[in-house]
């Protein structure tokens, strides 16, 4: 998935009503830039000091099953998420192409209008972004399930094409989600690399009422962002948003969502260096890892 980032202001609701963890900032969004002001690494370079890439532990501390494969001893002990429902959204349909007519008509998404779903993208020797998110979704629940959660899907390749994009955040409201994540990989510039979050900005028009979501969604971007690069030593975004974050206000996914939820662009698939990492099973696991040790953080997070 590939566009333009749009600003908007945290609300001052989310923050209220949600208690963000340590770490999670409290700066308002940048209001020209459509990026947020955050701490700042070198060279689009994630920060050093996490967990090593691929590591097996959850933020619990305990052992768990892995996405990439490795044995790893059987939990001892627990499961932290138990109670807890997470949504994850894996961009697109693998089937989408063969419903081009289904896919292209026009939706409601809060503020505006666009096609239920697209295609998504592709690696230049055709790997399809939807293989890649659902695989890595898969794996993600793996994990979760593992940790005690109740893990809902949007589509699981089952479907002859979408959901669209107001169904995928019906599901995650329906579901009484207490996180939701949409996953994706980008078909940028083939010069730019690197993965990027992507936060909901503050939308009230129409149907769209973001406010109480924007500051949780913002704690649950910034473990995201830093999980997620500990796990797959993937660099920050070279071509789109600022430290590894954006804010959108355009995505009828997150406009409409009434639970926290951020996207994630895993890599650009169009730049040889992240297609080659995306369509390895190994890394795809630990992107999985880094996705489930976030949630988990924030699931199990000061006042959660």
């Amino acid at each position: 998935m590939a566009a333009a980032g749009t600003a908007g202001a945290l609300g001052l609701a989310g923050w209220l009503g949600w208690q963000a963890v340590p770490g999670g900032g409290g700066r308002p969004d940048a209001a020209a830039s459509g990026s947020l002001s955050v701490d700042a690494s070198p060279a689009g370079r994630p920060p050093s000091g996490g967990p090593s890439p691929g590591g097996s532990a959850s933020p619990t501390g305990r052992p768990r099953p892995s996405a990439s494969g490795r044995a790893v001893p059987p939990a001892d002990a627990g499961r932290p998420l138990a109670g807890r429902t997470v949504l994850l959204d894996p961009g697109h349909n693998p089937h989408n192409g063969a419903h081009t007519a289904e896919i292209a008509r026009s939706v409601d998404i809060g503020n505006g209008r666009k096609e239920c779903d697209t295609t998504g993208t592709s690696t230049d020797d055709g790997y399809p972004e939807a293989s890649f998110t659902l695989d890595v979704v898969r794996r993600a629940k793996r994990l979760l399930e593992a940790e005690g959660a109740r893990v809902v899907l949007t589509q699981d390749g089952d479907r002859a094409w979408g959901p669209c994009v107001d169904e995928r955040a019906a599901a995650g409201n329906r579901a009484h989600a207490d996180a939701a994540v949409s996953v994706h990989g980008d078909g940028g510039p083939a010069r730019g690399h690197g993965f990027h979050v992507i936060l909901p900005s503050r939308v009230e028009e129409g149907r769209a009422d973001t406010a109480p979501i924007t500051g949780p969604s913002r704690t649950l971007g910034l473990l995201l962002r830093d999980r997620f690069a500990a796990a797959t030593g993937q660099a920050y975004s070279t071509y789109l948003g600022r430290d590894g974050l954006d804010v959108r206000g355009d995505l009828g996914g997150l406009n409409l969502s009434r639970v926290p939820k951020v996207f994630i662009e895993c890599g650009n698939m169009r730049n040889a260096g992240d297609a080659r990492r995306m369509k390895d099973p190994q890394w795809r696991g630990r992107a999985a890892e880094g996705l489930a040790d976030a949630l988990t953080a924030f699931l199990t997070g000061p006042g959660r």
